[in-house]
């Protein structure tokens, strides 16, 4: 039998931002080759929000910080570690971190940004969770913000219908109580990376004129590979996240799984053993938000108060690098 966790520390409180504006499947029929019947039958996605001008990945997450900090009673002084996950940053230096840090006024912080795509929000948890248990801190924020409009072909049909912009975030703090995060599963297998990745902008490819003409800085994505091997990893992920517990599907009350496509979600749901009716779905509003879709998703969930104090939840995601990861948090 295996020994049931001891959480290290606890997900205190949760926030998202979201921008006003709303792009639906009609608005992009007029854009690109497409239809809402094609989007939804394919996706499930009816809508996303897209971000204006000024608010880019700093701004976003930011303002999630802010709402996730004043739930939690945390002054921004109080900070000891602020993780932010982005995979869409305002600029290249400094860090998102550090430009949230400003804006925020977490002085007392260490800051810094992470990079694992679409899981990387649970990424950031666990980095947060190592620091706090190895006595570095007492109280992380970690953060999802991502501007996915900025990086997205928009007559690029197979990719343009699927994205969205929006930012979430959550306090971690020390425990000693039993709610807080319980096991979590993360990997990678860097030899897929050209199935899902952006060929240049970087200090390899800089960007130039060329490059901007190629539109070699937008999202290229061989889509039967990358649904494939996401519903594939994100069964690993829920699996061994459950095991590691010593939870079954049946102990879950809510599956928070990235928001990228319906029907990864429901083969997500089935090989975890979870009903649907117990699987938290908003990808017909928000579209994929890469590592913000999961804190967006766990806010709502909180705020409509479908889980709450003790309930137990098992998050999953699958994004770019390939990256994967599953967890699971008493909350």
């Amino acid at each position: 039998m295996v020994k049931k966790p001891r959480p290290l520390v606890e997900l205190v409180a949760t926030g998202r931002y979201l921008p006003e504006r709303i792009l639906t499947n009609q608005d992009l029929e007029r854009m690109v080759d497409t239809s809402d019947e094609w989007i939804r039958e394919r996706t499930g996605i009816r809508e996303r929000r897209i971000a204006g001008p000024d608010e880019g990945a700093a701004f976003m997450g930011a303002e999630a910080a802010r709402r996730a900090m004043a739930k939690a009673g945390v002054e921004p002084g109080e900070v000891d570690i602020l993780v932010v996950s982005t995979a869409t940053p305002d600029r290249w230096l400094p860090s998102t971190a550090c430009d949230i840090q400003a804006l925020i006024g977490a002085s007392n912080a260490m800051a810094f940004d992470i990079s694992a795509a679409c899981p990387g929000w649970l990424f950031g948890l666990s980095v947060a969770e190592g620091y706090i248990a190895a006595g570095r801190g007492e109280i992380a924020l970690v953060v999802a913000t991502e501007k996915m409009s900025a990086i997205i072909d928009w007559e690029d049909r197979a990719t343009c219908v699927l994205f969205g912009d929006g930012a979430g975030a959550g306090v971690l703090r020390r425990t000693s109580g039993d709610r807080g995060i319980l096991s979590s599963h993360h990997k990678s297998d860097g030899t897929l990376a050209n199935l899902l990745y952006r060929p240049a902008g970087g200090a390899l490819v800089p960007m130039t004129h060329e490059v901007l003409d190629r539109k070699d800085h937008f999202v290229k994505m061989a889509g039967r590979e990358v649904f494939k091997n996401a519903v594939r990893s994100m069964a690993e992920g829920a699996d061994l996240a459950l095991s590691r517990a010593g939870l079954t599907g049946a102990d879950i009350d809510l599956l928070v799984p990235h928001q990228a496509n319906l029907r990864i979600i429901d083969a997500t749901a089935k090989y975890a053993g979870i009903p649907q009716e117990k699987v938290y779905v908003n990808v017909d509003r928000y579209g994929n938000m890469s590592s913000a879709s999961i804190p967006v998703a766990l806010d709502e969930a909180l705020e409509r108060k479908v889980v709450g104090p003790g309930s137990l939840v098992l998050a999953v995601a699958f994004g770019a690098g390939f990256t994967w990861s599953g967890m699971t948090l008493r909350l």
